[in-house]
């Protein structure tokens, strides 16, 4: 079933009465239906392309979270062979919020790691909605260690709205796992690749994606606060969300142009959930061209170009 955003509706009407003419079994009525649903697909078509080229940042902030977007594991399922899942941060438990293991990508052998927020209602109580608690990031910086060890590079797939804010995870130390991982980001000697194909949210989405080049899909978001955190801090109002949206500047584009991330992906008209099958290789070229610049480098120099990106974040000179 096809899920539809808020600014949507005209688009899930039209589409709507397209399945519902198609469905006619009728003989008789089925030629002058096909001819009316094509000309309803054909208004819908350009419906959506007109839709999709006037967003503002809170209608990407919707289609970042679209339930039908792809998720880690339908990256990891498409793109990666031999994938060997590795469970469990050895201290306490194992955290579905976070996915990772052994894979190759066209035969390039890389540790991939990804939030996971599942596709129906039992996955994502099981997935905790992508929102890791702090096994979640000490399984996060083993796999991190062991990509290390054998000198593997790291792939890590951000989708999360935060980590978890609960009570237990605070008591087992879910600040200090956050900061643990950024750090062991920062300390690695192998290329670390961040893609955010989702929700890139707070120190959650950070303590994956401090890594040597950061890509972002189209329509995805990347921001310290969501907007209705932020609205509900600055303005008392949680109804004050677009307002917050515009001003965190936490679209691809505001991004791109502030220099914090690398790259964006194109998306298909109407969002990644639209066309999987087109959007899949995308993500899978712009990370083999990533990693193919850092072939060559020395280790230590690919330490030292991720942590100059960031010494160079926000810099500027009077």
């Amino acid at each position: 079933m096809q899920h539809y955003l808020e600014f949507e509706k005209e688009l899930a009407a039209l589409e709507g009465k397209v399945t519902e003419l198609r469905s006619v079994n009728s003989l008789s009525d089925r030629t002058e239906n096909d001819k009316e649903a094509v000309n309803l697909e054909k208004k819908a078509a350009k419906l959506l392309d007109k839709l999709y080229k006037d967003l503002t940042p809170w209608h990407k902030c919707q289609i970042a979270r679209h339930p039908d977007r792809p998720h880690a594991s339908k990256y990891i399922e498409h793109l990666m062979s031999e994938f060997v899942p590795l469970s469990g941060d050895r201290k306490f438990s194992d955290d579905q919020a976070i996915i990772g293991g052994l894979a190759r990508l066209n035969d390039i052998p890389l540790v991939i790691i990804g939030h996971e927020k599942g596709d129906d209602t039992k996955s994502r109580i099981e997935h905790n909605f992508g929102m890791a608690r702090p096994e979640g990031y000490r399984k996060a910086v083993r796999l991190m260690d062991l990509a290390n060890r054998f000198n593997l590079p790291v792939i890590t797939l951000v989708d999360t709205p935060g980590a978890y804010p609960g009570k237990g995870a605070e008591e087992r130390g879910q600040a200090e796992a956050i900061a643990s991982s950024i750090e062991k980001c920062l300390q690695i000697r192998v290329p670390l690749i961040s893609v955010i194909i989702g929700e890139g949210g707070s120190g959650g989405a950070v303590a994956l994606a401090s890594s040597n080049k950061v890509i972002m899909l189209e329509h995805s978001i990347y921001s310290v606060i969501s907007p209705e955190g932020c609205a509900s801090i600055l303005w008392k109002n949680s109804d004050k969300m677009r307002e917050a949206a515009e001003a965190l500047r936490l679209t691809a584009q505001d991004l791109s142009k502030l220099g914090i991330i690398d790259e964006i992906i194109s998306e298909p008209i109407g969002g990644a959930h639209r066309n999987v099958e087109e959007m899949m290789p995308k993500v899978g070229k712009a990370i083999e061209r990533s990693l193919k610049k850092y072939e060559k480098m020395a280790l230590q120099d690919i330490l030292e170009d991720r942590r100059n990106k960031f010494l160079n974040v926000g810099k500027f000179s009077l």
